[in-house]
């Protein structure tokens, strides 16, 4: 274990560097940093610190770098994250309130993310394995052709038109969306089959045909929703970093690319907590100069999705954190409200 001066020294290297671009010498640390000691501790502190693998020297400069570990320990130990000002917060909100559906929602939130952090944004959509039924609207468009409309716990709507194998009235109509709501709202997307598969034996002989292709066609819409997908913004800031990566950028957007990786990056999509993912942590070569900074957002308690920022290791941990934060905490109030 650091004592606490050590860490204090490492404190300062991390913060120094993230802010000028260069290596951090004993002079300059005692010069900016109230550590209370003098630059020959601080240079033992320093010597420690490169010893047990927190920092290192480049090439032959004389100052020090975080290194990967430098990095995971600075993070483990941070107090807090940076609060965001009140403007903001303010702007954060008037800007994601202005969304009008959930893919606008996505998409706002990347653009905010990407501007906010000034990092590649990542955000992925709420899955519907995991989100719960808010409404089922059945709508007659002919005698014997109705459209399915869907509405999860999320905002997320999603609209089907089924043909009926024999025509079926109004009335027919508004008891079927009566008893399906009634068995469905507010359940989980992954219990639905097993809550309707009796539903059409509490109709006449000659509406079953009709209500078992309504089900049918909720089902699918079901299947069809579940796979994974991801919104990506803001990979243009990376090329104001192009000396953090070792020798080319090429290999991170590569990687960035992949949905694959990202999902993996952002981590299981139920789980809540903050995640920081520095360097070789990543299992992804292509990833190995990149940290990662991931959070759950959703509207209730559980988690329905992750966003977070991808950026170079020499990145504003505390900024970032409390910026990732603060948007995912928004966008969980608007699905909770939408």
């Amino acid at each position: 274990m650091l004592s606490e001066r050590r860490l204090e020294v490492l404190r300062a290297i991390v913060q120094d560097y993230v802010g000028t671009e260069e290596p951090v010498g004993s002079k300059a640390l005692t010069e900016r940093h109230r550590l209370g000691v003098s630059p020959a501790t601080v240079r033992n502190d320093m010597a420690v610190l490169e010893e047990e693998g927190f920092i290192a020297q480049p090439h032959t400069s004389a100052g020090r770098i975080p290194t990967d570990k430098g990095y995971r320990l600075f993070v483990d130990k941070l107090a807090g994250v940076k609060p965001l000002s009140s403007p903001e917060r303010r702007a954060i909100q008037n800007f994601l309130e202005g969304a009008v559906d959930l893919d606008d929602v996505v998409g706002r939130t990347v653009r905010l993310l990407a501007q906010l952090t000034r990092q590649v944004a990542v955000v992925q959509y709420p899955s519907l394995t995991r989100s719960t039924v808010r409404h089922v609207e059945l709508l007659s468009m002919a005698p014997a052709r109705l459209m399915l409309v869907l509405i999860t716990d999320t905002g997320r709507v999603e609209q089907r038109m089924v043909d009926c194998p024999a025509p079926f009235g109004e009335t027919s109509v508004a008891d079927l969306r009566a008893r399906l709501n009634s068995r469905v709202v507010g359940r989980r997307f992954t219990d639905v089959p097993q809550l309707v598969q009796d539903l059409p034996d509490s109709f006449e002989s000659e509406d079953r045909g009709t209500v078992s292709t309504v089900l049918a066609t909720l089902l699918e819409t079901l299947v069809e929703e579940t796979e994974e997908r991801l919104v990506i913004g803001g990979t243009a800031n990376l090329t104001r970093f192009g000396h953090d990566f070792p020798l080319t950028i090429r290999p991170v957007l590569e990687a960035l690319e992949e949905q694959v990786v990202l999902l993996k990056l952002l981590g299981e999509a139920t789980d809540p907590a903050m995640t920081v993912r520095i360097g070789h942590e990543n299992a992804h070569e292509g990833l190995n100069s990149t940290s990662v900074v991931a959070v759950g957002y959703g509207s209730g308690d559980e988690a329905v999705a992750k966003l977070g920022v991808v950026g170079p290791t020499r990145m504003d941990y505390p900024g970032t954190m409390g910026a990732v934060r603060a948007v995912a905490r928004y966008v969980g109030q608007i699905l909770a409200e939408s």
